[in-house]
């Protein structure tokens, strides 16, 4: 058993990543024979990550408020506390929250032995939009 204190400060998500005001604290990190990566991520109104992509995929579970999900191609779709979204290996996706509400959620993903997460271009007003 490992107890690790939290002892970091609330991070501001990159702007590179992400549009609008984000806040990013670590939960889980990968440690010898686990690779497990979370995060809480606080999404302000709007704010939403750029495309991206997750060679092992990435499950992100709904903590509070209302928000966006969209996969490349398909339909925008809003999600709530306690939905659970599940985006496969190397699916371009992007999330975020809804226009007037802020989200906040737990990413997490098994860290890939190799193929970090792949950052693309920032979403536009209008795909945010739907």
């Amino acid at each position: 058993m490992k107890i690790t204190r939290n002892t970091l400060a609330t991070g501001i998500g990159p702007a590179e990543w992400f549009t609008g005001n984000v806040y990013i604290d670590a939960i889980a990190s990968p440690e010898e024979g686990s690779r497990l990566t979370g995060t809480r991520v606080h999404f302000s109104p709007s704010a939403r990550t750029a495309w991206h992509t997750h060679a092992t995929g990435q499950t992100i579970y709904v903590l509070e408020g209302v928000g966006r999900v969209q996969r490349r191609g398909g339909a925008v779709e809003e999600i709530r506390a306690g939905d659970r979204v599940f985006f496969e290996p190397d699916e371009e996706h992007w999330h975020g929250a809804a226009p007037d509400r802020f989200m906040v959620h737990i990413a997490m993903i098994a860290a890939p032995e190799e193929g970090p997460t792949i950052w693309g271009d920032h979403v536009t007003d209008e795909d945010y939009g739907g």
